[in-house]
This record gives structure tokens, C-alpha cells and sequence, in this order.
């Protein structure tokens, strides 16, 4: 499966609310028609049927966008909900057990912000590694230390060819180092659902990944 990892927008309904006051399907919808090439449904403090629901409203309000969607974690809430993939933690469901469940029909992300984790991934045929956090972040309580884009670039030496996503603390005035560290895109949670704007600043990330690009 192929999949514009260019620019992955994370949820968060508790920083989008507090934000911007938008309703998660309209953040969604935005950042989905202004850059985004995927959306991550990641929200740590909702059951498994809660996030199903929540799964089938944003897959319906991303039809016809040509934005992908993916769900943090939870196998079982992506086949469910039929999402295009799933995101896996080093604490989760690892892949192959993730496979004999949903076979290839899911796209498999996998955490590895460390060199073993991005050669394991790479054994185990992930589809795409997250690597960081970049740098310093509030939205994971638990972060490591931030590996900055130098780190950046030698984890993902350890998983060549396997395309690569920077994540942690990444916005417009510093998404332009990690791009040209090697980074296949970015995921974000409060560049865009912290923003005033979520749409307006899908954009202008998106914009700042292409500019990096050249």
C-alpha cells in the first residue's frame, strides 16, 4: 500500500479544545484539505467501543479526501472501524502478531526511537517507522530526551530504505532540519490541534515540508 506520509496530524480532543474550540471532525476535515496525507486517531482516555465510534465518525468525514486514516495502537479499533492502518508502540501488539490478526490488509507504523527498534522494525517489514521525540515535547507525558534531527539521522541509518516519520515538538519554525535529516515526513499533534486555526496551519506545515524539499 502506498501512502503520502508527507505530513500525519495526530488527535487530541483535549488540546484542540482548549485551542481552538473546534469539534474533532472539522479539525479533521481541514487539516485532511489542507495538507494533511494522513490522520492518526490517538486518544489514550477512551474505551475501546468509544473509540470505534469516535474511528467510524472520522473515517466518514474523511471519505473522498484522499487522506489516509490510521489508529494509534488499538488493532483491534482499526480493523473495526476499517481504517487504512494502524500505528504500533514499542509497549504494543508487535507486528506479527498484528499481521495474524489483520493479514495485509492494514498499513503497519511502528515506534523506534532507537537504533534496535528501527533495525527490528526493518526485520519485521514495518511499512514506515516514527522516530524521536525530535525535539522537546508536552504532548507525552513520558518522552525521552529529544534526539534533535542528528539523532534523527542515525536511527534511521539502521533501517535503510524503510521510510521514516519525525515526531515530537515539530512545527513550521523547525520542520525544515528534519526533512533534510532524512525524514520521509512529520507527524504533529499540537502544531495543528493546538493551533487557533487547524486548517490554516496544516497548510502553512505543509508548505514549510515542500519548501525543505525543494
Amino acid at each position: 500500500m502506498k501512502f503520502d506520509l508527507s505530513l500525519i496530524v495526530i488527535t487530541d480532543r483535549e488540546i484542540l479544545s482548549r485551542a481552538s474550540g473546534w469539534t474533532l471532525k472539522d479539525a479533521v476535515r481541514a487539516a485532511a484539505t489542507n495538507g494533511a496525507g494522513m490522520i492518526q486517531l490517538r486518544e489514550k482516555n477512551l474505551s475501546g467501543v468509544e473509540m470505534i465510534r469516535l474511528g467510524d465518525e472520522l473515517r466518514e468525514v474523511l471519505e473522498g479526501t484522499g487522506c489516509a486514516f490510521t489508529v494509534n495502537d488499538r488493532v483491534d479499533v482499526a480493523m473495526a472501524c476499517g481504517a487504512d492502518g494502524v500505528h504500533l508502540g514499542q509497549e504494543d501488539f508487535p507486528i506479527s502478531r498484528a499481521r495474524a490478526m489483520a493479514g495485509d490488509t492494514l498499513l503497519y507504523g511502528v515506534t523506534a526511537g532507537k537504533s534496535e527498534w528501527a533495525s527490528r522494525a526493518a526485520a519485521e517489514d514495518a511499512d514506515y517507522i516514527g522516530v524521536g521525540p525530535v525535539y522537546a515535547t508536552g504532548s507525552k507525558a513520558d518522552a525521552r530526551a529529544p534526539i534533535g534531527p542528528e539523532g534523527f539521522r542515525r536511527i534511521i541509518e539502521h533501517a535503510p530504505g524503510l521510510p521514516a516519520v519525525a515526531i515530537g515538538g515539530i512545527g513550521v519554525e523547525n520542520v525544515e532540519p528534519v526533512i533534510e535529516a532524512g525524514a520521509s515526513g512529520v507527524a504533529v499533534i499540537g502544531a495543528v490541534m493546538g493551533a487557533s486555526d487547524p486548517g490554516a496551519a496544516t497548510r502553512e506545515l505543509r508548505s514549510r515540508i515542500e519548501r525543505a524539499r525543494g
